[in-house]
């Protein structure tokens, strides 16, 4: 799908993206999963917080459904500067992050990945349908289907009770 194209995507498993290391990854594979994506950056002010609550969700929930999401991104004060590797391995570094890392994408502009020009189609935010900053959150359903859309402010740990009712756990 071009950039210049309208969304015609009616879920979230209908996109491939990249993996850290190029290779594509059809998100169909995570059908029946509720996911959180997220767009990361190691260098922001926000990122200890959201990957430290990130991992504690994740070793939590996993084994009940949760998936994370994480693709880096530069396009806010540059505050993912290296390569798609080189944030994946900070982060399963630094952090013990054990769900995905993604490639390096773009979520704003013409040229931003197509699987944020759906998240951001069913869920606008604060500022329309831009994504603001670091570390916005979109909690999907099992059928790829958006639940919520949340702020780079809005810290995992306070998603929780949201997480557990998409996972049906409250």
């Amino acid at each position: 799908m071009g950039a210049s194209q309208s969304i015609s995507e009616n879920s979230i498993h209908e996109f491939t993206v990249k993996d850290a290391r190029g290779k594509d990854v059809n998100l169909n594979a995570y059908r029946g999963k509720v996911l959180l994506v997220i767009n990361v950056a190691s260098k922001c002010a926000f990122a200890d917080a959201n990957y430290t609550q990130l991992t504690q969700l994740y070793s939590t929930y996993k084994s009940r459904g949760l998936e994370i999401l994480a693709f880096p991104c530069n396009q806010f004060l540059k505050k993912e500067p290296g390569t798609s590797i080189q944030a994946h391995d900070f982060a399963c570094t630094t952090y013990n992050a054990q769900y995905p890392i993604f490639g390096k994408i773009r979520v704003n502009g013409s040229d931003s990945a197509p699987v944020f020009k759906f998240l951001k189609a069913q869920k606008s935010g604060f500022v329309g349908s831009r994504i603001k900053w670091n570390f916005t959150k979109f909690l999907v359903d099992e059928e790829g289907h958006v639940i919520n859309r949340y702020s780079p402010t809005t810290k995992p740990l306070a998603i929780e009770k949201d997480i557990k009712k998409a996972l049906r756990l409250a």
